[in-house]
């Protein structure tokens, strides 16, 4: 038994409606809250509890109910500010090992938002920890509401009806439908609390100064000129009205509702706004005040207490620090930024973590003529993140591609898991900062990456995310896929009206790993009807993937200004990219424009670069994505010989013989690795020599590489990087990803070696891995590999205790920021 309070067991969580909430432990302090909470309570909700009338608790009961273990009994609680919603309780079955009857009242008033749901997961998570392996429940038949909660779970459950009463029997080892259960909860309640922060019926600009270019009076502004659809609320202490409108001293003397405040305020006095808002009921905070975690520790723990006081009063948080959020869509047009441009409507979404670099972005995305359907700057994303945002913009049809500038990656494996997802039907483009230092800005509530940068771009590769090196890249490669189809291969026709920009192009292509045809030269005379042939042949063959129309101003005569019309009127026609150096200009020219009705460029408008090496490195990168998508996404094969129990056995053995983190000696490896059908031993020095290695990343969770066991390899680094567990498909791919490959496949006469080999070892290690989060690191070294198979010589194995369970496996929550830097 153990009666220390389980403080790893808080967590803030988002419902299903957006909003957020706080789970904990009960607490034996907790008795006035208690009553507070089953004074509101129905009686049909009574009733549904205890079978039977009870309008109150006695003080025994109450006693009862908030002196628990954290062991045989357990219970959680969810509060929304000050107040007890919901509750849910499990005591262990004394003669049978193992079960424990659960529990469940939620608040009338907080029903069919989803605390069920997320209750059961967390209290399954307590109860695994704890040992029990299973859940009884017993519910009336007319209380479908909870009757579905377990139901929907997607855990293995039997049911039986005796005596008026369902009894139900989970079983809690999560399972594939659990698991994608939970994740689907997690998507559609992350999504819903981006929508409301981005169609905000009401805004309250709290900090709103009559002084001329101030932050506040920047916003308002903003909104007012924008023409927000909504009414808009100045917040000032002592002015009678800002800008033209009538201001209030706190957002509780705005007479109507407020959806969302945006807060501009000195740092020191945002604790109190936030206390304000949470009285008015709003929805979310976009905080552009400075003077949080970027200034120090003092700053930090502002941060920390600001994220704290709004998640448990069930308001999402951007910033702080931040730039502000804007929403192109007719319906709200919103713009709470402190940009003094703002692009048109478009259908890419734009998150920056950088503020002072937001302006910079908007600015350059509005010259280029690029359009945006929402934009958010989330300064030192202390909640609100990227991850929240993909899970809006996967879902939203106004978005068709989202694009990301991130200086840190608060949950790089739950990055990833999303991005594979998304990138099969949206793209997602990403400049990531700090390549060098792989360091994270200083107020950022995210971990520094431990991975050196080719792995993160190898794992950023393997969900599909294109990397870009810079935002000029990011806009040349965002605005050709905004508005073009994707190739269907790297077959590249190239048409031109000066032969020198035509061979630029080519070797631009060849050098990127293009395809590209020779260029077709239409000589400086050449007019709209030469260009409509050419670009006719070209889209109309079958050879071609994409057409790259270069139109430089004419040595000779003058410019025929149809040449756009017919560039546009055949990319519109054609089911092929079409991209264009169009005079030297960048973005989109309204010549090559299908124009939208608010005259923003549309589907099938033609996006133009300066230099061709500049479109062509789009294109390539257009075209990797493009392949990376048709490419079967594999499957996870059925590996026999593989003794999962018996593994967990031996490394709970290991661990609990020790104090710390483990090296196991070679003769206990090599048991680990039997588990997994891998034998040790035997190789003879004949074939190539290569090393596989997995680690249980801090931030990405299990990460397998594979290079070749030289000096060669190992000065230049050439390693390969993926993420377990490992399909079919990537395993074929991570071996044929090193420099060095071709050694394995006969380069030079040599003899080939059995590759299928390799991958087979590679699938069985990364189910290992991907198993046992204690395999901290694993190293197999010398794996002699030649034409009858592959033969592992040597073997390094560390055990540690992972600190709590990976994020997905364990129950929704919100990432808490860290409280040291």
């Amino acid at each position: 038994m153990s009666d220390a309070y389980p403080d790893h067991w808080e967590a803030d969580v988002v419902l299903a409606d957006g909003g957020t909430a706080h789970i904990r432990p009960i607490r034996g302090s907790d008795a006035d809250l208690l009553r507070a909470f089953y004074a509101r309570l129905s009686p049909e909700s009574i009733y549904y509890r205890f079978f039977s009338p009870r309008p109150r608790l006695s003080d025994r009961e109450v006693e009862h109910f908030t002196n628990v273990d954290h062991d045989d009994r357990v219970a959680l609680i969810v509060t929304i500010g000050d107040a007890m919603v919901a509750v849910v309780r499990y005591d262990k079955i004394a003669d049978e090992p193992g079960t424990a009857e659960v529990a469940f009242l939620v608040e009338d008033a907080h029903q069919g938002r989803g605390l069920g749901s997320v209750l059961l997961e967390h209290v399954a998570a307590a109860a695994r920890e704890r040992k029990v392996r299973r859940f009884v429940a017993h519910v009336l038949p007319d209380n479908r509401r909870m009757t579905k909660v377990f139901r929907d779970a997607g855990y293995r459950a039997r049911q039986r009806f005796e005596d008026g009463i369902i009894q139900l029997v989970l079983d809690l080892e999560p399972t594939e439908t659990s698991l994608e259960v939970m994740a689907a909860r997690e998507h559609r309640a992350e999504s819903r609390s981006i929508q409301r922060l981005l169609f905000p019926r009401s805004v309250a600009v709290v900090g709103a100064s009559r002084e001329a270019h101030s932050v506040g009076q920047t916003v308002l502004r903003n909104l007012l000129t924008g023409d927000f659809t909504g009414p808009v609320y100045p917040v000032h202490p002592t002015a009678n009205a800002v800008a033209g409108v009538r201001a209030y001293t706190t957002v509780l003397d705005v007479p109507d509702e407020v959806d969302l405040a945006v807060v501009a305020v000195r740092a020191e006095a945002v604790h109190e706004v936030v206390e304000q808002c949470a009285g008015k009921g709003v929805h979310g905070l976009v905080v552009v005040s400075s003077g949080f975690g970027e200034t120090g520790a003092e700053g930090r723990a502002r941060q920390q207490e600001l994220v704290r006081l709004a998640r448990a009063h069930g308001m999402r948080v951007v910033g702080p620090n931040c730039l502000g959020i804007a929403n192109t869509d007719p319906s709200v047009r919103l713009n709470a930024t402190l940009a003094p441009t703002m692009p048109g409507r478009g259908p890419l979404g734009f998150f920056s973590q950088s503020g002072a670099l937001g302006i910079a972005i908007l600015q350059s995305a509005a010259e280029r003529g690029l359009g945006l359907s929402t934009f958010v700057s989330a300064g030192n994303r202390a909640d609100v993140s990227g991850n929240d945002l993909m899970q809006y913009w996967e879902e939203d049809p106004a978005t068709g591609g989202i694009l990301l500038y991130l200086e840190s990656i608060g949950n790089p494996r739950k990055f990833t898991r999303l991005a594979r997802r998304i990138c099969r039907a949206k793209p997602i483009v990403a400049v990531k900062s700090g390549r060098s230092t792989q360091g994270v800005p200083l107020g950022h509530a995210a971990r520094a990456l431990s991975l050196p940068d080719h792995a993160v771009s190898a794992l950023f590769a393997q969900a599909g995310v294109i990397r870009v090196d810079d935002l000029d890249e990011l806009f040349d490669v965002a605005q050709l896929l905004a508005y073009q189809p994707l190739p269907a291969g790297d077959r590249l026709a190239i048409i031109d009206n000066s032969d020198s920009l035509g061979l630029l192009a080519q070797d631009a292509a060849v050098a990127l790993g293009l395809a590209p045809r020779d260029p077709v030269d239409l000589g400086p005379r050449a007019r709209a009807a030469d260009y409509e042939k050419a670009l006719s042949d070209a889209l109309a063959d079958d050879s071609v993937d994409a057409v790259f129309a270069l139109f430089a101003p004419p040595t000779i005569g003058e410019i025929d200004p149809d040449v756009p019309a017919v560039i546009s009127r055949l990319a519109r026609q054609s089911g092929k990219p079409v991209l264009a150096t169009y005079l030297g200009a960048k973005g989109m020219p309204t010549e090559l424009r299908v124009p939208a009705p608010d005259g923003m460029p549309a589907a099938g408008s033609v996006p133009s670069y300066p230099a061709p090496e500049d479109a062509v490195r789009a294109l390539a990168y257009v075209t990797r994505y493009a392949l990376w998508r048709q490419r079967p996404q594999g499957r996870l094969p059925e590996v026999e010989g593989v003794d999962r129990d018996r593994a967990r056995t031996l490394v709970e053995r290991l661990l609990d013989d020790a104090e710390g983190p483990i090296t196991a000696t070679a003769d206990q490896a090599a048991d680990l690795l039997a588990c997994y059908g891998i034998t040790v031993g035997g190789a003879d020095g004949r074939g190539v020599a290569t090393r596989i290695v997995t680690m249980e990343d801090p931030s990405f969770g299990a990460v397998v590489s594979f290079g070749l066991s030289d000096v060669t390899a190992a000065l230049l680094d050439d390693r390969a990087y993926r993420l377990a567990p490992l399909t079919d498909v990537e395993a074929a791919d991570l071996v044929r990803a090193i420099r060095t490959a071709p050694l394995l496949f006969g380069h030079h006469g040599t003899e080939p070696v059995d590759v299928a080999a390799l991958e087979h070892l590679l699938l069985r290690v990364s189910r290992l891995a991907d198993d046992l989060p204690e395999v901290s690191r694993l190293e197999l070294d010398h794996i002699h590999a030649d034409r009858t198979g592959a033969t592992v010589g040597t073997v390094s194995l560390r055990l540690a205790r992972p600190v709590g369970p990976r994020p997905e496996l364990g129950p929704r929550r919100l990432p808490t920021p860290p409280t040291t830097r």
